[in-house]
């Protein structure tokens, strides 16, 4: 059993490709199966099993899975440490994030942790959605990533920072924008602006509603938040989302956040693959951004 053959397996375990793993280590798809036999011979188990479109690791092949991502997850931390000790420099820290968090969550930590460490680079991975910023993280692309808190992902610990109340958006002009409130059954009546497809928040939101018999009729799609409040300014619509810092009451007199008091607020917050091993840099950029949120 060597470093290579859990690579390989762990890999195949995340692709559930035997031809796809191949092509990304530009080598044949005999190559890759023979890597996985080696390690059911030395296991005396089936460690993948065939399905219709290609594999997936059996009982016993999770096992090892799990404990050779962990196993190799540290092997890549620690290496990257000592190169850093090596290069006498200070670290990298990579965040995945979703297209607006940089601007309405990080802004002020971002810069309280430049000031401290300037040695540390920061490298930024923009995702369009937490689901997105989790597999990076899982995959180790990044050491963290800023997500809304859903249910537990698999091998993910999630830490909560701040909740966010949902508001409409509405243009200043709009009937509904004076009002002190909206109730969750007005918003069956709305022309709505809907959220990303794959996107925890629409879930959030699309789950909510489905429980209380409250239809959307969605008149626009939008990729990002502050895409459908741009929508709702110009008049396309109505947007439900929830309220990010640095959007105030009145959005510059043109839009109206309403709040809607009915719905649950959203949790956003941090995700890694394991806390008690991220590099002190990357714990002490997670607490300095937590501790200046606006």
């Amino acid at each position: 059993m060597t470093l290579d053959d859990l690579r390989v397996f762990v890999a195949v375990c995340e692709a559930e490709n035997l031809s796809a793993v191949a092509r990304d280590m530009a080598c044949s798809q005999s190559a890759v199966s023979q890597h996985v036999k080696r390690l059911e011979r030395e296991t005396g188990l089936v460690l993948l099993e065939r399905r219709p479109r290609g594999v997936a690791p059996t009982g016993a092949g999770r096992i090892l899975y799990q404990a050779a991502a962990e196993g190799l997850g540290g092997l890549a931390t620690a290496l990257g440490r000592l190169d850093d000790l090596r290069r006498g420099t200070g670290g990298t820290v990579r965040i995945a994030t979703g297209a607006t968090t940089v601007r309405h969550f990080m802004a002020r930590g971002v810069a309280a942790f430049r000031d401290r460490r300037p040695g540390v680079a920061l490298a930024f991975e923009t995702a369009n959605s937490s689901v997105r910023c989790l597999e990076a993280v899982r995959t180790r692309q990044a050491d963290l990533a800023w997500v809304t808190i859903g249910p537990p992902p698999d091998g993910i610990e999630q830490r909560p920072a701040c909740e966010l109340p949902w508001v409409l958006a509405v243009r200043a002009d709009d009937p509904l924008a004076h009002r002190a409130s909206v109730g969750i059954e007005e918003l069956a009546g709305i022309s709505h602006i809907d959220l990303p497809g794959n996107s925890t928040s629409r879930a959030h939101l699309r789950e909510r509603l489905d429980r209380l018999g409250v239809p959307l009729v969605s008149t626009a799609s939008v990729a990002d938040w502050d895409t459908a409040l741009l929508l709702a300014e110009l008049g396309l619509g109505h947007a439900v989302l929830p309220a990010l810092p640095g959007w105030n009451h009145g959005h510059g007199g043109v839009v109206r956040l309403v709040p809607i008091p009915g719905l649950p607020p959203l949790v956003a917050g941090w995700a890694a693959r394991r806390w008690d091993a991220l590099s002190p840099p990357a714990v002490e950029f997670a607490e300095t951004v937590v501790q200046n949120l606006p």
